[in-house]
């Protein structure tokens, strides 16, 4: 039913608006008191679980940060069967982000170009309403993924950075750096070594107790990436998100005037594959094998999903297929992945 909803409906409405009836749907699961229901069609099974960071992840397979901007709608993602939830990006002010329109589907690519620019309410509502989320019973692990905000200078994002983790670290089952978002001007050259390694130090000593992560760009060097993964290690970092979307547009099937009326953003979805997994195994070749990587960018299957596993990913992130295959896709992923293993038990057998 979906492919012929998102056809003959949310396909024709402006993307960001079909965004936020979706959002206000799921967010609604709980107090509808069909949550619980919807969990039990959609929990993964047992043997999926995976032990990362300290924690228990359900599945392998979480959502990446983008499409809960605030922590609205964590409980309802969870209940979805999402093994964990990354919500973000907050900056420490709140902010409305870019004008719009700032959010293009292309369709025949899998693909979305987005230029939001961090729009959030804020570390200190996100502080409130993550309080409540980390109360209730059964809800999914819990990642929050912290930027910089627009009105600070790039000179002075430590302390931004800081504002938000004193804030949020607490409540955070990991914290995340974002330094990769091309939609806040300055904001990639925090990659640079130089200004990257003291915000780590930084943020690192401030959410002490808290499990840190920062999340690099897919258009960084393949150098680049190794002395960031050094980095990482070094700083004693317990692990690395990649990656973030792309200012690229190769390879896209989309005609070179949709795309060019789209603009500037990045482009996330399954151009990204490639690229993507390059990263990740790149990562995993100078990293412990204890260092969490989490793999996002262009993953749509449970296929795909279990690449990036085989691939030394120790979680996998999706987002933009979420819009494409609609409220189950977690569900499909997870199922997949059981046929998956079934089939790898019945063959080793």
């Amino acid at each position: 039913m979906y492919p012929f909803f998102f056809t003959a409906v949310l396909s024709r409405l402006d993307p960001e608006r079909a965004h936020h009836l979706a959002f206000s749907v799921i967010r609604a699961l709980p107090s509808l008191g069909v949550g619980r229901l919807v969990r039990r069609f959609t929990a993964p099974t047992p043997g999926q679980g995976v032990d990362a960071l300290g924690l228990h992840f359900d599945s392998p397979f979480g959502l990446a940060a983008g499409f809960d901007k605030d922590g609205k709608a964590v409980i309802g993602l969870g209940q979805l069967g999402f093994g964990h939830v990354e919500v973000g990006t907050i900056t420490a002010v709140a902010q409305p982000g870019n004008p719009k329109p700032r959010l293009f589907r292309l369709i025949n690519d899998r693909a979305v170009i987005n230029r939001m620019g961090f729009n959030n309410d804020g570390a200190e509502a996100a502080r409130v309403r993550l309080a409540r989320v980390r109360a209730v019973p059964g809800r999914p692990v819990l990642g929050i993924n912290i930027g910089k905000s627009r009105v600070t200078a790039v000179e002075d994002a430590t302390a931004d950075y800081l504002a938000s983790a004193a804030l949020l670290a607490p409540l955070a089952d990991y914290l995340v750096v974002n330094v990769s978002s091309p939609n806040t001007p300055g904001l990639r050259g925090l990659q640079e070594l130089d200004q990257l390694a003291p915000l780590l130090r930084a943020v690192k000593a401030e959410a002490a107790g808290t499990p840190l992560l920062v999340k690099i760009a897919p258009d960084l060097s393949d150098g680049e990436v190794t002395r960031i993964a050094e980095l990482v290690v070094g700083l004693g970092l317990d692990g690395i998100i990649a990656t973030n979307t792309t200012i690229s547009r190769a390879g896209l099937v989309a005609d070179a005037g949709t795309v060019a009326a789209a603009g500037a953003g990045g482009l996330s979805g399954a151009p990204l594959h490639a690229r993507s997994l390059a990263v990740l195994s790149l990562i995993r070749a100078c990293v412990p094998r204890e260092l969490c990587v989490i793999s996002v960018g262009g993953v749509e299957t449970a296929e795909q999903v279990a690449e990036r596993l085989v691939a030394g990913a120790t979680l996998v992130q999706g987002y933009t297929a979420f819009l494409y295959r609609g409220p189950l896709w977690a569900r499909q992923i997870n199922r997949g992945l059981d046929r998956i293993r079934a089939g790898e038990r019945a063959a080793a057998s």
